[in-house]
């Protein structure tokens, strides 16, 4: 079935939405990213066996809260999405499914989504989960987005927030050890994201988004790129450094650096159409096994 719906003297047609459009609207590869940060972030909270409700009900809440900040992002950025070849396939901007749905989808995931952290985890965890929403879906991708080419640096702090969420889910309290993996997050997070907009930069500049290789071009980005990357390595040494890890995470964190690095290097003095695109895959890899690495490190020092 379809539904038209039009605007002065253009129209839309929509067709039929599917569980399949709603789902991908959640962004459920980045949002399964953001829950392995918060799980570790949970497990580094608590020595031994972590609690059953709390852990079950944080990592659905933080998942339904991050869900609906994407599919927010779906809609105000339907305009931008419809202009780029990575998203102009999108449920929003090609006609499956309408803003209004979207949005009224995006309400149920946050309402339902803060109750169970309110009423199963703790007021702190909620609070906390609704703000990064906001940053995401109002700050970064309604203003930052379009303001400024440092968006990502300063909107990153809301995606670098779930292993904070994590540790609170558990605790009920802020520390310096979970400010400290949202630190990791937050570095970690312009390198990433530069990488694939050096890869989209016309793309982008199409969109009329300022992002950084649009702004100051594409040299000036490598250098960045490699700049934060250079950041990226010093900051992971630090739960070594505090005595929040041990060896085992020093030396995967460590290598792990390293091959960022290179990759970083490549971008920068010996790139080719695939070196940036290849850059963002690999730092996707570098952060799950970064927070999987710190878990392995945490629960050898519980046996040992």
């Amino acid at each position: 079935m379809e539904k038209v719906i039009k605007n002065g003297s253009s129209s839309q047609t929509f067709q039929g939405a599917s569980w399949r459009d709603y789902y991908e609207m959640t962004k459920p590869k980045v949002v399964l990213l953001l829950l392995l940060t918060a799980l570790v972030g949970m497990c580094l909270a608590v020595e031994g066996t972590l609690p059953i409700q709390p852990l079950v009900a944080g990592m659905i809440g933080i998942g339904m809260l991050s869900s609906s900040a994407a599919v927010i992002n779906h809609v105000v950025d339907r305009n931008i999405d419809g202009k780029m070849a990575r998203t102009y396939n999108r449920p929003v901007p090609k006609g499956k499914v309408t803003p209004g749905r979207a949005l009224a989808f995006a309400g149920v995931l946050c309402v339902v989504g803060y109750l169970i952290l309110e009423l199963f985890v703790n007021r702190l965890t909620a609070v906390l989960t609704f703000a990064s929403l906001v940053g995401y879906a109002c700050v970064y991708t309604m203003y930052l987005k379009r303001a400024t080419p440092q968006n990502i640096v300063i909107g990153g702090l809301a995606g670098a927030a779930p292993p904070l969420l994590g540790w609170t889910a558990m605790t009920g309290e802020i520390h310096g050890n979970a400010l400290l993996l949202v630190l990791i997050v937050f570095t970690w997070t312009p390198p990433h994201f530069w990488a694939l907009a050096i890869h989209r930069e016309k793309d982008y500049a199409k969109a009329e988004v300022p992002m950084l290789p649009v702004t100051h071009g594409v040299e000036f980005t490598k250098t960045s790129v490699l700049g934060y990357t250079v950041l990226l390595g010093l900051i992971c040494l630090m739960p070594y450094l505090v005595g929040m890890s041990g060896l085992i995470y020093l030396v995967g964190a460590t290598l792990l650096n390293i091959a960022f690095l290179v990759y970083a290097w490549k971008l920068k003095f010996a790139a080719n159409e695939q070196t940036a695109m290849n850059t963002f895959k690999f730092s996707i890899l570098h952060l799950m096994l970064l927070f999987v690495v710190l878990l392995v490190d945490h629960y050898f020092k519980i046996v040992l």
